[in-house]
């Protein structure tokens, strides 16, 4: 539990609530995967917000995500970037530029499928199709709110339940874009966040992804401890 929140850590008021029917429900999941199928590549920022029970007041920090289908993608948290969440192919490297230090997470045939359940998480939000997301996710409920639809998850992995009981996913109602996701922990913590800007379909250089660690660096594999 602790590899994982160390992973997702480093990377409103609601009106006219209203209740989504199970029928309903589907339909809006069946557009929201028909939608990905246009999603090449996806650029946004974004705003973190971090609760924590040890906190009076939540972390909130500024950062930007890209993204290329089907797995790839680089989070930066921070302006300049304190922290970089970077996955390519079978791999994955959470790096902390100023200490020069990063973590290594290999997420291939060879790493145990609990983790990799686990790690699949922090892409729930592209998922690649329904029968893969109906195996990775309970629906707890669907509600829309001033133009968001509002997804509530559970994962179906109990190693992944474990860590994390719930997944929320907001969803532009206009074009089922993503808006928003909010991870809550098992110890009552969580982090949400909040995009802007988004660009469909950027140009994205393949090297963005890409990341070969310096010899002043100290790389661990957290995997292995």
């Amino acid at each position: 539990m602790k590899i994982f929140q160390q992973i997702v850590f480093a990377l409103g008021i609601f009106s006219a609530l209203q209740i989504v029917r199970a029928d309903e429900t589907n339909s809006v999941l069946d557009s929201w995967f028909a939608a990905q199928k246009n999603i090449r590549t996806w650029s946004a920022d974004f705003v973190q917000t971090r609760a924590l029970k040890t906190l009076t007041q939540p972390l909130v920090a500024k950062g930007h995500i890209s993204f290329a289908a089907p797995n790839d993608f680089r989070w930066e948290l921070g302006q300049p970037a304190q922290t970089i969440a970077l996955r390519h192919d079978d791999e994955m490297f959470v790096i902390y530029p100023r200490l020069k230090r990063a973590e290594r997470y290999p997420l291939g045939a060879g790493t145990p499928a609990e983790w990799r359940d686990t790690m699949s998480l922090l892409q729930a939000g592209f998922p690649h199709d329904r029968k893969e997301f109906d195996s990775q996710f309970q629906i707890l409920s669907l509600t829309q709110t001033n133009g968001v639809w509002q997804l509530a998850l559970q994962p179906k992995s109990k190693f992944a339940l474990r860590m994390m009981p719930e997944l929320r996913i907001g969803l532009a109602t206009n074009d089922f874009s993503l808006a928003s996701t909010e991870l809550v922990f098992v110890d009552g913590s969580k982090m949400r966040n909040d995009f802007t800007n988004a660009t469909l379909n950027p140009p994205l250089d393949e090297k963005l992804f890409e990341w070969s660690p310096p010899d002043d660096f100290k790389v661990t594999n957290p995997f292995k401890q």
